[in-house]
């Protein structure tokens, strides 16, 4: 039960991505970093004076925060793991480590207790309770021992000082914990709430199904006491009846799977990518038999991948299915071959693509489709689909990229790690 507890409410937190950061919420935080420490640097060196000013420091750290508006993929949603590992260290060093080390470099005047509090806030805020904690301890007690060794020399502080400004910065450290903590809990509930309210609406929109059903069995029933003609229109009726109760409780799966966003199960199987393809396209429930012989499945080359065959078994069918959405929106009509998934390698590394001829997307939605709750079927107002593909490749280390343009369809290619044979 602990080892449990603490998987789940301690380690697994540490190393698991954000769901959906703000593009504009990173790139507002590069922007103070990069223009906010020179500006700190003209008023302390030149407005008001303090005792220790570094331009080569400030230069140094600008220049990380830079580096959050220059790079792509530091802004990316869902960010990839390498991506969170490199805004941590962002934030580390221009947070705890620097705010530390000027501290102690200024003697703990009040300038800098009054900055090295304000740190601690800002660091709760910008990053999870988890990190800043370690963060912050780890980045103090490196600044001070950075200090002892290559610090300027200073005269012994005044008795008191340790003890008062060791009081206001627990202060600071506590309130930031605290509320950390609290909007943590308080995010993780409304997630909590949210899946579970989508779980019961998908369980309770089974019973009328069930119902549905029922009805066609019982029409199929009827029609064999019915004249041949009449019988026949029965069992087609039966037939579209059981469709669409087969293609709900689809449905329903998909959005179930795509709410467990934030809980992809960590264990992997190893896949064969052409058996997962084969699998996906012979179980999806197609709407109509052209829709079925629309697709063609060709495997230039198999390969095997390490990753959740479930959950890739699921990315494969949101592919095809926004594939057979396009195509049934396209104003030519749909004939073999309009939407291909494809196997093959390509320079080390195995790909699954999927390619359509449907109405295609505009580049500015190109742009977009991988972020949660996006959609560009604004019927069904869910945008959920993609970013949990998205999330899945990201889990067994591979890409997903898109290449679409208006009325020319669009062709999504999955690039894996491919297992050595």
């Amino acid at each position: 039960m602990l080892r449990s507890w603490t998987s789940n409410e301690v380690v697994r937190p540490l190393v698991e991505p954000i769901l959906h950061p703000s593009r504009w919420r990173i790139r507002a935080l590069g922007l103070a970093t990069a223009f906010g420490h020179p500006l700190f640097y003209f008023a302390w060196a030149k407005l008001l004076p303090q005792p220790y000013e570094s331009l080569a420091l400030r230069i140094l750290v600008s220049v990380l925060g830079i580096s959050l508006l220059v790079f792509p993929s530091l802004t990316a949603t869902p960010p990839r793991k390498s991506a969170v590992v490199v805004f941590t260290a962002i934030f580390w060093l221009t947070l705890p480590l620097f705010f530390a080390w000027m501290y102690f470099c200024n003697g703990g005047n009040a300038v800098w207790l009054a900055s090295f509090g304000a740190m601690f806030l800002i660091y709760y805020h910008v990053t999870d309770w988890r990190i800043a904690t370690l963060g912050s301890a780890s980045g103090t007690l490196l600044a001070w021992l950075a200090f002892k060794a290559f610090g300027p020399a200073l005269p012994e502080w005044p008795d008191g000082q340790v003890a008062t400004n060791a009081l206001v910065l627990a202060f600071c450290w506590i309130m930031g914990l605290i509320l950390a903590i609290s909007s943590s809990n308080l995010r993780r509930e409304q997630l909590n709430s949210t899946l579970a309210t989508m779980g019961i609406m998908a369980h309770e929109l089974r019973t009328p199904l069930a119902t549905i059903s029922l009805i066609g069995d019982a029409i199929r029933n009827e029609a064999a006491a019915c004249e041949p003609e009449a019988g026949a229109s029965l069992e087609k009726l039966a037939d579209r009846l059981h469709a669409t109760v087969r293609n709900m409780n689809h449905q329903i799966d998909g959005q179930i799977t795509n709410a467990r966003l934030m809980r992809l199960p960590t264990h992997l199987d190893v896949v064969n990518a052409a058996d997962l393809v084969r699998e996906a396209v012979a179980g999806y429930p197609y709407r109509t038999a052209r829709e079925r012989e629309c697709v063609t499945v060709r495997v230039e080359q198999d390969f095997q991948f390490r990753g959740s065959h479930a959950l890739f078994l699921q990315v494969i069918d949101n592919l095809l299915k926004n594939a057979l959405r396009s195509l049934a929106a396209a104003s030519h009509s749909s004939g073999p071959g309009d939407l291909l998934v494809l196997v093959r390698t390509s320079g080390g590394r195995g790909q699954i693509v999927v390619q359509d001829r449907g109405v295609g997307m505009d580049p500015r939605l190109r742009t977009l489709i991988f972020t949660p709750f996006f959609s560009t079927n604004r019927a069904s107002g869910h945008g959920l689909g993609l970013a949990f593909c998205q999330r899945v490749v990201h889990s067994a280390e591979g890409t997903i990229r898109v290449q679409s343009a208006t009325t020319q369809g669009a062709s999504f290619t999955i690039e894996l790690p491919v297992l050595a044979a």
